[in-house]
This record gives C-alpha cells, sequence and structure tokens, in this order.
C-alpha cells in the first residue's frame, strides 16, 4: 500500500516537474501578464497531476471536518476555526451576520438547531440568502471568486519565488568569486534552467 501511494506521489512530481520545465515563467508579481500566465501554468500542473485547487482544498477540508458534526451552530465555529488556520480573512464580516442569523432562528424555534432539522435549516438558509444579498454575494460569482483567489494564491508564490531568488543571489554575492558580477535582475531568470 505505501509502495502505491509513493508511486502515486511520485507520478504526479513527474508530472508536475515535466510541465515546469516546458512552461516559461517570468519572476514578476508586480507585473498582472506574469501572475496571470504563472497561475495558468499551476491551474494546468494541478489538471495534469489530478491535484487540488485552493478553493477545492478548502472545501474538501469543511466536508471531511464537519462531516459529523450534529448542530449548526458547531458547524459555524469549525468553518471560523478552518478559516483562520488557513489564513484567510473575513473582510466582508460575514461570520459575525452568520451568527447573528443561526441565534434570530434558534431564538425563533426555542432551541439549538440541528443539521438534520431541514425545516429549521431551510429557514437558516434564507437568512444567509439575505447576508449574501446584502454583502452583494451571488452563487453565480462563484467561479469569478474562485479565478481571484487563485490569482491572490499566483501573486503570493511569485512573491515568495522572487525573494528567495534575491535572497540566494545576495548570498552568491557575498562569496569572494562572486564580487565582480552584476546581478541578473529576477524577472530574467527562467527556472526551467534551475530544475
Amino acid at each position: 500500500m505505501l509502495k502505491n501511494i509513493f508511486l502515486e506521489v511520485k507520478k504526479k512530481f513527474e508530472t508536475a516537474l515535466g510541465i515546469l520545465r516546458k512552461e516559461k515563467i517570468i519572476i514578476d508579481p508586480d507585473d498582472p501578464a506574469a501572475v496571470s500566465q504563472y497561475a495558468k501554468v499551476m491551474k494546468t500542473v494541478r489538471e495534469k497531476a489530478d491535484l487540488f485547487s485552493e478553493s477545492q482544498r478548502i472545501q474538501y477540508t469543511v466536508q471531511t471536518r464537519t462531516r459529523d458534526i450534529p448542530d449548526a451552530r458547531t458547524y459555524l465555529l469549525t468553518l471560523k476555526d478552518i478559516r483562520i488556520k488557513r489564513g484567510l480573512t473575513d473582510e466582508l464580516g460575514a461570520e459575525a451576520m452568520m451568527m447573528d442569523a443561526l441565534d434570530k432562528v434558534e431564538k425563533e424555534i426555542k432551541k439549538p438547531l440541528m443539521r438534520d432539522d431541514k425545516k429549521s435549516m431551510a429557514l437558516l438558509n434564507a437568512e444567509f440568502d439575505k447576508i449574501n444579498k446584502k454583502l452583494g454575494i451571488r452563487k453565480e460569482d462563484f467561479p469569478k471568486y474562485e479565478e481571484q483567489l487563485e490569482l491572490k494564491i499566483a501573486k503570493a508564490q511569485l512573491d515568495e519565488l522572487k525573494k528567495d531568488a534575491l535572497e540566494a543571489m545576495e548570498t552568491q554575492k557575498k562569496r569572494e568569486e562572486f564580487k565582480d558580477e552584476a546581478m541578473p535582475d529576477v524577472k530574467s531568470l527562467d527556472i526551467r534552467h534551475f530544475l
């Protein structure tokens, strides 16, 4: 069993490296075209190597961590915990609004809301729909939000690549044999040569 897992991971790794060896990646997190190209390459890597996107990884985490939670309050608190652990921010304050909606529904039904209580969950979902409408969140825009998330991640990864490359060049420059050499611009580096 372990051998099969290792072989599967090795196959995914080799697939990813194969794609990265062919695609030119410009390390310029400040150029929207470079960020978009990098995001496209990483999406291809994920698709060909059968890896999760960030939103799919979050969805999988939510499904596995909340599967056996019977009540809505613990479910929402678990979602908050997942969000915090993944480093995601609640810029819109939706979490507090969702908890207020839960409080309202529980006050109305006069007991804790259980997830298998279809009628009461419908009330909560109606409240969530009102919150989404108030915040301007529409279900049909979810693919757009996912794309924006992927671009943010791509930009952060390019920032990290740039930082690492600059750090490595600074370290090399301190060595005696490279003192007289000019440091190349990070944008001119081609990662295909370093794989």
